[in-house]
């Protein structure tokens, strides 16, 4: 996955921390000096992955870090939950699908935007979906 160089953990708990994510990860977007398009991408997965953590897992935290690979620079957003866990994760990737009020874009959107994307969850032990973007 690479070097870590710098991180920060944002609890999300409440509708407003979803908020602050977005500012967070765009503030980090910034000063990695990501495109506009890209600081876009990142902070809509963001947005929709922090959403998710707070209904489907009840809430849980956000861990950005800044990685390296190399010559690579990137940076990793890994979204953390102690919820009930996604019972079909295949399915939960399909474009439309969607358990809540939203358009369904939550996790297949989120995996398109981003250059790597990984889930790990566990039934009844809470979910985990790191995310990276490569500059």
């Amino acid at each position: 996955m690479g070097t870590v160089q710098k991180t920060e953990t944002v609890p999300i708990k409440t509708d407003s921390d979803v908020v602050s994510v977005r500012q967070r990860v765009r503030t980090w977007a910034i000063e990695m000096k990501f495109s506009l398009v890209d600081q876009t991408k990142i902070v809509t997965a963001a947005s929709e992955l922090a959403r998710n953590t707070l209904e489907h897992g009840k809430g849980g935290d956000l861990e950005l870090a800044v990685i390296e690979n190399g010559i690579r620079k990137g940076l990793r957003l890994a979204f953390s939950d102690r919820g009930p866990g996604i019972p079909d994760v295949k399915q939960a990737l399909t474009d439309g699908f969607t358990t809540g009020q939203g358009m369904g874009l939550g996790l297949g959107g989120s995996k398109r935007l981003m250059n790597e994307f990984e889930i790990d969850s566990k039934p009844g032990g809470g979910t985990t979906v790191t995310v990276i973007r490569w500059k």
